[in-house]
């Protein structure tokens, strides 16, 4: 399915609603603007309301793409810091744009399972502020490192600038792998369950939302381990946003969280992530406690970094950079 294939499928409802097919009727002309997201499939969401982007087509360039998108002035998980938008929110768009091109532009079928290998977003704040209307967004996209066997794509990566209003908003990349069915339950064949959900570990307690940079205790995933710089990684696999669909690991965007809510925990403070990134090294997986490191990072001017590991068995299976902007003049901390 390309951009070209729904913008046929759109005309074709609206003249069979407003006039005679072939011809160029008002109704049909009025309603030539009209934006709707991308199909929810073609970026692994289960829900409309998480979907980032509303659409996308080649530049004329190999391996280049523009895509569009939105991102809403309230979210009822990535909310606003310190009233701009979530650089997560960020995150969780160039993660959409890397799945939508690979099925559309490099043909990659459906049901087929992507590996993320790293994810990084950078973001600058002046243009981060959250305004009056939803923030309209134009992506520019190279694909590189472009691997296939014969004819199938197995993987690439992405690079994104993310503009607003004709300023460049975030910066960000990553890349991922293409798995096809049959081999992914090879790869898992000990974690997927026969029938019924997958085995989760019992769901321990939160730290204080504040503590972490939340209001609520349910937007949590810390568990308290009586140390200053380590936790326990908190699975609610009812979440309805980073558990949007069932899973047989943890979402890379949990632990992209878990990393953000350790730094925050660790400096003591709420603040701005300036940059996050994250490699992932193997599968977390939902059965098995996960703790969490943090230590202090160097860091260039404006920022706090924090270097965030998570471990299962002993054996790491992320590690994470994330900083913070520095606190304003007389700013309390988060504790």
């Amino acid at each position: 399915m390309s951009a070209s294939t729904i913008r046929i499928a759109r005309r074709r409802v609206l003249e069979r609603h407003h006039g005679i097919p072939g011809q160029r009727t008002e109704s049909v002309q009025r309603f030539q603007g009209l934006t709707t997201t991308v199909p929810k499939e073609l970026v692994h969401r289960a829900g409309v309301a998480e979907v980032m982007l509303t659409g996308w087509h080649r530049t004329g360039e190999e391996d280049r793409f523009s895509l569009t998108g939105q991102w809403p002035r309230s979210h009822s998980f990535f909310t606003g810091v310190q009233g701009c938008h979530d650089p997560l929110l960020a995150a969780e768009t160039v993660r959409q744009a890397g799945i939508l091109l690979a099925h559309t532009e490099y043909g990659v079928p459906l049901g087929h399972h992507f590996l993320v290998h790293d994810l990084q977003v950078s973001v600058r704040p002046e243009h981060m502020r959250v305004g009056l209307a939803p923030a309209s967004l134009r992506l520019d996209v190279r694909c590189s490192e472009v691997r296939r066997r014969g004819r199938t794509l197995t993987g690439l990566r992405i690079h994104v600038e993310i503009r607003r209003d004709g300023h460049v908003v975030a910066t960000g990349g990553g890349s991922l792998s293409c798995v096809a069915p049959l081999v992914y339950r090879r790869l898992r064949a000990h974690h997927l369950p026969d029938d019924g959900p997958s085995k989760v570990i019992r769901l321990t307690a939160p730290v204080p939302p504040q503590a972490v940079g939340r209001v609520s205790p349910t937007d949590v995933v810390l568990s308290p381990l009586g140390a200053d710089d380590r936790w326990q990684l908190r699975l609610d696999t009812n979440h309805p946003v980073l558990f949007e669909h069932a899973n047989d690991h943890v979402p890379g965007m949990v632990l992209m969280e878990a990393a953000r809510q350790a730094a925050t925990a660790y400096l003591g403070r709420d603040g701005l992530p300036l940059e996050v990134a994250c490699d992932f090294d193997r599968y977390a997986e939902l059965d098995t406690p996960c703790i969490i490191q943090a230590a202090p990072e160097p860091a260039g001017p404006g920022g706090q970094a924090v270097r965030v590991t998570g471990t299962q068995n002993g054996e790491r299976v992320f590690s994470s950079t994330v900083t913070l902007a520095q606190p304003f003049p007389g700013q309390h901390t988060a504790l």
